[in-house]
């Protein structure tokens, strides 16, 4: 038996799902709520396997409210139910530990299913959901390592830059010839989408520092 917590703002809804989960023999809603505040009085002691939740709630928003549930309540799975179709939205949701993500277009039997898969410990996500997540993920890590588009002989030569060496100098630590390394440098340059050697040096000097250490 599969225990579900039910969290939406409008009770239309939260009937029209009561009713269609309570009618499988193997799932069961235990609670409900209408917004941020009466899910987190009410869902840590509802002895719920899972929570379906809204996304947009009036005074908050499920996907906050699912990350603060998950916190309190590690083995609480979470459904995201909405009835809007957004990509950041679905990002944002996986990163607060939600399982799944549905429309509320979805058929009755769908949504069961969605509720035992993601009471089982399975996930709930599509093929065009998880290649959007894994393309956002892979944009934001790019964005944090600039230079993670360089090649490996790249990335030596623009660290070589960043200790102040000349063309000459990388040459001459990397066995390789000067006009070899002014063709690494034009290719690292229009790479990083810079256009002098010195904003280079920057760069490479920025990536290098140490973070701050918070102890006195």
């Amino acid at each position: 038996m599969a225990r579900v917590f039910l969290v939406d703002d409008h009770e239309v809804v939260r009937v029209g799902v009561r009713e269609l989960l309570n009618s499988d023999d193997d799932l069961e809603v235990v609670g409900e709520a209408g917004s941020v505040a009466e899910a987190l009085a009410r869902v840590p002691g509802s002895g719920a396997d899972v929570a379906v939740l809204d996304v947009r709630l009036p005074d908050g928003n499920g996907i906050e409210l699912c990350r603060e549930l998950r916190s309190r309540l590690p083995e609480l799975k979470c459904l995201m139910l909405t009835s809007f179709t957004d990509d950041e939205a679905l990002f944002d949701a996986i990163m607060a530990g939600a399982s799944g993500f549905v429309l509320k277009r979805i058929v009755g039997h769908d949504l069961q299913n969605a509720v035992r898969t993601v009471a089982a410990g399975g996930s709930l996500l599509d093929a065009r959901s998880t290649a959007a997540l894994l393309d956002r993920i892979r944009r934001e890590r790019d964005q944090g390592d600039p230079t993670r588009s360089l090649t490996e002989q790249e990335r030596t030569v623009f660290d070589h830059i960043g200790e102040g060496l000349t063309n000459k100098q990388i040459a001459e630590k990397m066995f390789l010839a000067e006009k070899t390394v002014k063709n690494y440098v034009s290719h690292l340059l229009a790479k990083l989408g810079l256009e002098r050697r010195t904003q280079a040096a920057v760069l490479a000097t920025k990536l290098r520092k140490p973070a701050p250490s918070n102890e006195e």
